[in-house]
């Protein structure tokens, strides 16, 4: 069927040179009505059904990859002339950018699973970073901006659901903030769009001050030890206050030990070796333990028989991030479980331990490019000094579990 550029409608007016509301509301003239010059091929189909009446149409003509290609734009009047032309311009758009049209433009909701779906590949595998992800993007993005074609989002879009809560929660905004580029910049790669929304020029709108960095609550190194003594004299599940005093005297992460099993140590060497998959850094750990810390330990293989986890909840499952922070909050502790690692962090300041054995103690990367390339020793016996040092001090400061 050729396309009409020109022609008769019921009520004897011509086709006007490029479609009109009116005319697409009123024709009825079986054919295929072209939008003149600048339509990037886009024409309304009209056909009489067989219950009487007509149907209309609108469809697109375009070449892709080097092949005459037509493409269907949905029917009148659910798509209207006005949807139908913005349509094809973004489809030719595409067609210059190398991508299918017909390979329809997620939703930001959407490109959010696909991003998702790339990235937990090499996340661990407790999957707190995938939790973590869709909690704040359904709790401040998705409301807005969810069912958004992403390339339809705006600068203006990404700020008015950072803004609000930018001074309150920067770190929070700032880590969604980073979660929307991701997904912009893949956008970009699949040649959605050519821009990334949450980039460079949100940056130079944001202000920049009022905010201020949110540390844990820690302790003084002094309390440490009447800390530890308040969590042994609880009613707690032993396994639970077990895991806060292995904690304590590693100066490990919550999750480390949690999750911590009895084939990743050995108490012949003193060593417990937490593997990469669930190391921070992606990296494997190998963390000294002191005796008191080895004392921990021959109490949990008596408790729970050597097998599986090393610090089970009640009911055999790893203890939740929640526990530990319960278990110090019911004490009256002025601090959070991850807060004890400043704790040990400002003792090896304030008695004039080695920096570098203080920072590979607590597992941190090293964050100079030239002094990462040299620092390949993971500093094991000067750190098992430490280590020791640092439970001995809490033995003498309180009444913190003495050296078997």
């Amino acid at each position: 069927m050729k396309v009409v550029t020109e022609g008769i409608t019921s009520q004897g007016t011509r086709t006007p040179k490029r479609l009109s509301s009116t005319f697409v509301k009123t024709v009825t003239r079986p054919g295929r009505y072209g939008d003149g010059r600048g339509s990037h091929g886009l024409s309304l189909l009209v056909k009489p059904m067989k219950l009487g009446g007509h149907s209309r149409t609108w469809s697109q003509r375009l070449r892709i990859n080097g092949k005459p290609t037509s493409i269907g734009l949905g029917p009148y009047p659910i798509v209207t002339l006005a949807e139908a032309r913005q349509t094809a311009l973004e489809n030719r758009r595409a067609v210059a950018r190398g991508h299918d049209p017909r390979n329809s433009i997620p939703t930001l909701a959407e490109a959010s699973e696909r991003v998702l779906a790339i990235h937990s590949t090499n996340w661990k595998h407790s999957g707190r970073s995938e939790k973590i992800w869709r909690a704040r993007m359904r709790a401040y993005v998705m409301p807005q901006l969810g069912r958004k074609r992403v390339d339809h989002i705006t600068t203006a879009d990404v700020m008015s659901v950072l803004l609000p809560h930018w001074s309150a929660k920067r770190e929070t905004m700032s880590r969604i903030k980073q979660r929307l580029s991701r997904i912009f910049r893949w956008s970009i790669a699949q040649g959605y769009r050519t821009d990334d929304p949450a980039g460079t020029a949100l940056d130079a709108a944001l202000p920049r001050n009022g905010g201020k960095a949110q540390h844990y609550a820690a302790l003084p190194h002094g309390e440490v030890a009447a800390a530890i003594a308040a969590v042994r004299k609880s009613g707690a599940w032993p396994g639970t206050k077990a895991a806060f005093e292995f904690l304590v005297l590693t100066a490990c992460r919550s999750g480390d030990v949690r999750l911590a099993k009895w084939g990743e140590v050995n108490l012949k060497s003193g060593v417990w070796t937490i593997p990469a998959d669930r190391a921070k850094t992606q990296r494997e750990h190998r963390v000294p333990l002191a005796p008191q810390a080895i004392a921990i330990l021959d109490e949990m293989r008596k408790l729970t028989g050597g097998e599986g986890l090393i610090f089970p909840s009640v009911t055999g499952k790893a203890l939740s991030d929640s526990t530990l922070s319960k278990l110090v909050r019911e004490q009256g502790v002025r601090a959070v479980p991850h807060g004890f690692r400043s704790s040990f962090r400002d003792w090896c300041g304030e008695t004039g331990q080695p920096r570098e054995v203080a920072e590979a103690c607590l597992a941190h990367a090293v964050k100079n490019k030239v002094e990462a390339a040299y620092a390949r020793s993971d500093l094991l016996n000067r750190r098992r000094k430490m280590m020791r040092a640092w439970a001995e001090y809490l033995t003498a400061t309180g009444q913190a579990r003495p050296a078997s």
